[in-house]
């Protein structure tokens, strides 16, 4: 497992298919703010709580010059699915080798109910527009989150 991020680092580049099979770079996003988060599954309640807060507020952040990028193990057909059920507008990309959630340290040991397993931690990693780690938040709940992070940024 990685080290977890930390403000200043230079967010890890990476190229991940989307919903509809095409590549997206983190280089495409060069001169805008980017909230990159992981999440463990597609269309599973806590999951699509946290995407549905994103669609909600997408008008809001991109205004403020965030574009909003969701990242999961799913494949692409799967993120597709789910984004047509739950009318989703954010991004969503398949990383189904893990190799971008490890890297941004966002695949590591987790702990539910005494057992300990290897999962995606949920994380939201917020870079400016040079690349930059701004903020870097691990272990966050899928609910209230994006109310948070707005209210952080002072959206």
């Amino acid at each position: 497992m990685s080290e977890r991020l930390q403000p200043g680092d230079v967010a890890p580049a990476f190229t991940l298919p989307d919903a509809d099979g095409n590549e997206v770079s983190l280089a495409d996003h060069k001169g805008r703010k980017v909230i990159v988060y992981f999440y463990p599954a597609a269309l599973t309640p806590g999951c699509t709580k946290q995407a549905c807060d994103f669609t909600d507020n997408l008008d809001l952040l991109t205004g403020a010059g965030y574009d909003v990028i969701g990242i999961s193990p799913d494949k692409p057909e799967k993120l597709a699915k789910f984004r047509e059920k739950e009318n989703l507008k954010v991004t969503l990309l398949a990383d189904p080798d893990k190799k971008v959630l490890d890297a941004y340290a966002a695949f590591g040991e987790k702990k539910n109910y005494g057992k300990t397993y290897m999962g995606v931690i949920r994380s939201t990693i917020i870079v400016d527009e040079s690349g930059k780690v701004e903020h870097a938040l691990y272990n966050v709940r899928a609910t209230g989150h994006v109310a948070k992070i707005i209210k952080d940024l002072g959206v």
